[in-house]
């Protein structure tokens, strides 16, 4: 199963140990975060607060949590494909679509200079 990640992520064995390393800080760290959030609203378990804050934690603060703890490890540019590419995931966002988009933005960025000059 490693392997297999590292094939994908075409990462070295030392790389991937680091980036597991980040994974599981961040997941223990959002966990313990979660908990003191709660304890200090006193939200109990299983009313819908308590679920709605996990799921805000966990959508948000895990995504910039991960990021920040991979900046020691220097695997930040590593963690910001893998979000962008998880958030075109979860919008539906296509190859295809994102590529048309960065030339359209291109081709404005042209024009505005062209008319700069002008």
């Amino acid at each position: 199963m490693f392997n297999k990640l590292k094939t994908k992520w075409k990462v070295s064995g030392t790389r991937f140990i680091l980036i597991m390393c980040v994974f599981a800080i961040t997941g223990t760290t959002t966990a313990w975060m979660t908990r003191q959030i709660t304890i200090w609203l006193d939200i109990s378990k299983g009313s819908p607060e308590y679920w709605l804050l996990k799921l805000g934690v966990l959508l948000i603060g895990y995504w910039i949590l991960i990021l920040l703890i991979a900046l020691p490890f220097g695997q930040f540019k590593f963690f910001w494909e893998y979000e962008k590419k998880v958030w075109r995931r979860m919008t539906g966002q296509t190859r295809r679509e994102r590529k048309k988009a960065e030339e359209s933005q291109k081709n404005q960025a042209s024009q505005v200079q062209k008319s700069e000059l002008s």
